[in-house]
C-alpha cells in the first residue's frame, strides 16, 4: 500500500447532554471552558477516544481472523490494555528489541504501531549506563543521558470547542459509604461535587499531511480506519461523568483534495463549515472540493 497521496481535511460536529465531556483535574473536574465560557474539548482527549476506537477495531480484526498487522496501538489507557506491559518503555521494548534506540526504531515503530504512524511519538530512552561516577577532582561525571528519538506524525487534532457558551450545573454528592462507626455521621473526605454540561454542540477539525506521511509510511488503509471510526467516538466511552447516550457524533465531515499540498489551506476549508446550535450544518461550496458529509453513528 502506497502512502498518503491526498491532504485530508476533516471536521467533527458532536452533541453534549448533561455530560462532562473533558473535566480539569486542576479546576475541580469541572468541564473545560475558554474565558468567554465557550466549552473546550482538548486534543489530547479526543486523540485517546480516537485510539480507544482503533485499539477495539484492532481486537475485531484479530478476532475475525483477518490482517492486523501494523494495527496495534501504542498509547493504550490501564483501564482498557490488551497487553501485560507496565508502561510504554516495556511494551516498546517487547517489540522493538534491541533495535529500540537504534537507527531502525522509526521505521519499525511507525509499522508496527497504528497510532505512532498517525500522530507521531516521542521515545525518551535513558542510557543504560550506571549514574554517579565521580571524576578525579571529586565532580560528578555527566556522562551519557540517554537518547530522545521524535517523531512527527500525518493526523493532527484540534481541540473541540462548543458552537455557544455552555450553562455548567453542579451537585452534591456522596463519594462513598461509612466503614466504620454508626453511619450516621458522614467526614468531609465523604462529599464531592459533580459538574456537567446541561447541554451544548462542539465542533473539531483535524487535518492528514502527505508529506509527513512519508515519513511514517501512513497510507490511504490508514485514514479510511480513522474516518470508519470518527462517527463512533463515543462508544464504549461510558462513565459516570459520561453516561450512556449523553454524548454523540453529529455528522462527520470529509474533504479529500485533489493533490498532495491540497488545493486549498485548511483553513478556508474550515470556515466552508457553519455548525447551528441544534447542531444542524452548513457548507460553503469551494470549486473542485466536494465534501462528504457522514452521519454519526
Amino acid at each position: 500500500m502506497t502512502v498518503l497521496q491526498n491532504k485530508i481535511d476533516f471536521a467533527v460536529v458532536l452533541r453534549v447532554k448533561r455530560a462532562n465531556p473533558n473535566g480539569d483535574p486542576l479546576n475541580g473536574n469541572r468541564p473545560r471552558t475558554d474565558y468567554d465560557n465557550f466549552g473546550e474539548m482538548t486534543d489530547v482527549s479526543i486523540k485517546r477516544k480516537i485510539r480507544d476506537r482503533l485499539l477495539e477495531r484492532f481486537v475485531s480484526l484479530q478476532k475475525d481472523g483477518k490482517p492486523s498487522d501494523g494495527q496495534a496501538i501504542f498509547v493504550q489507557s490501564d483501564d482498557r490494555k490488551i497487553d501485560a506491559h507496565k508502561n510504554l518503555r516495556v511494551r516498546a521494548e517487547a517489540a522493538l528489541g534491541s533495535n529500540l534506540g537504534s537507527g531502525r526504531t522509526v521505521e519499525l515503530a511507525c509499522a508496527t504501531w497504528f497510532d505512532v504512524r498517525a500522530f507521531g511519538q516521542l521515545f525518551a530512552l535513558k542510557s543504560n549506563k550506571k549514574a554517579g561516577k565521580k571524576n578525579t577532582d571529586g565532580s560528578e561525571e555527566e556522562g551519557d543521558t540517554g537518547v530522545s528519538i521524535g517523531i512527527r506524525g500525518p493526523v493532527t487534532v484540534q481541540s473541540a470547542f462548543s458552537v455557544e457558551p455552555i450553562d455548567i450545573s453542579s451537585e452534591q454528592i456522596t463519594k462513598s459509604t461509612s466503614n466504620e462507626g454508626d453511619g450516621v455521621n458522614r467526614q468531609s473526605d465523604q462529599m464531592g461535587i459533580k459538574h456537567r454540561v446541561e447541554k451544548g454542540v462542539y465542533v473539531f477539525f483535524g487535518s492528514m499531511n502527505p508529506q509527513l506521511a512519508e515519513r511514517t509510511a501512513f497510507n490511504d488503509d490508514d485514514a479510511e480506519a480513522i474516518k470508519l471510526v470518527l462517527p463512533r467516538l463515543f462508544e464504549n466511552d461510558e462513565s459516570a461523568a459520561r453516561p450512556a447516550g449523553s454524548m454523540e457524533v453529529l455528522k462527520v465531515i470529509w474533504w479529500r483534495h485533489n493533490c498532495k499540498s491540497g488545493q486549498y489551506s485548511s483553513a478556508k476549508v474550515h470556515r466552508t463549515l457553519t455548525t447551528m446550535p441544534d447542531g444542524q450544518v452548513e457548507l460553503a461550496n469551494l470549486d473542485g472540493l466536494e465534501p462528504e458529509v457522514i452521519d454519526g453513528f
